[in-house]
């Protein structure tokens, strides 16, 4: 184990043998960092915290703060981090809330970029990216291998499903269906699917295209929204994606982005 002379570490924090602790680091009690792990310098890890393996905290980012809301009360809540996660200059995220459920949690192999912020609660999946200036409210859910663009501001109680694709400086005040791209200011919209990122991941074209025609099918249109979800598994029925977007749609609560 790595630790600078400079840095400060509490007796009850549990460190695994192989961590480094850079100059001026934080780490207060009931925290847990896995093996492998970089805490670079000035970091805060604040207490009710636990980092997986593998993961790099850069300088200056603050991780497990209590959360940003007027009615928490000093409660003994959580900050998780999976497993393989970077996390770059000046990232914030704040743990839970006992009304929110108690836990903030990162999934494996996410990349948090500098100033992103995660607020309470939130529930962030697997290979997440969170690019520079990131505002996220509370209560948000980024589902597996979602990427959200530089300067974006989430609502809270907002979903954001598995691939989809945010563009930069955007309003996300709705659920955004997953693996469609959207983007705005003032007036956020989808634009259809992620193309060129499920081409990344190895999306059949069939699949892409399949998704194409049930975005048209769901959203260009002046039909009842639940006609045309009944539709697009009519004409898709043996495409898992499309299923998981109907899905996605007809379990939304706050309502999705048209």
């Amino acid at each position: 184990m790595q630790i600078h002379p400079t840095a400060i570490v509490d007796p009850g924090a549990e460190l695994a043998e192989d961590v480094k602790i850079g100059p001026y680091v934080i780490i207060n009690k009931d925290v847990s960092i896995g093996a492998g792990t970089e805490i670079m310098a000035h970091a805060h890890i604040d207490s009710y915290t636990k980092i997986g393996r593998g993961c790099t905290v850069y300088p200056s980012a603050s991780l497990g703060t209590a959360p940003q809301d007027v009615t928490y009360a000093g409660e003994n809540t959580e900050l998780i981090i999976g497993h393989n996660v970077t996390i770059r200059e000046f990232v914030t995220v704040n743990r839970g809330t006992l009304k929110g459920g108690g836990v903030t949690r990162v999934g494996d192999g996410c990349y948090l970029m500098t100033y992103a912020h995660v607020g309470h609660d939130c529930q962030i999946g697997r290979n997440v990216t969170l690019v520079n200036n990131l505002a996220m409210a509370g209560h948000v859910i980024v589902e597996d291998e979602a990427i959200l663009s530089g300067l974006v501001a989430v609502h809270q109680h907002v979903r954001i499903g598995t691939h989809a694709y945010i563009g930069g400086v955007s309003r996300v005040t709705k659920d955004v269906p997953p693996y469609m791209l959207g983007q705005g200011v003032t007036d956020f919209k989808l634009y259809g699917p992620n193309t060129i990122g499920l081409k990344r991941k190895g999306f059949p074209r069939e699949t892409i295209a399949a998704l194409r025609g049930a975005f048209h099918l769901v959203f260009r249109t002046n039909r009842l929204l639940a006609e045309t979800l009944e539709d697009a598994l009519i004409k898709f029925p043996d495409v898992p994606e499309v299923k998981n977007m109907v899905e996605f749609i007809k379990s939304s609560k706050r309502g999705v982005t048209r």
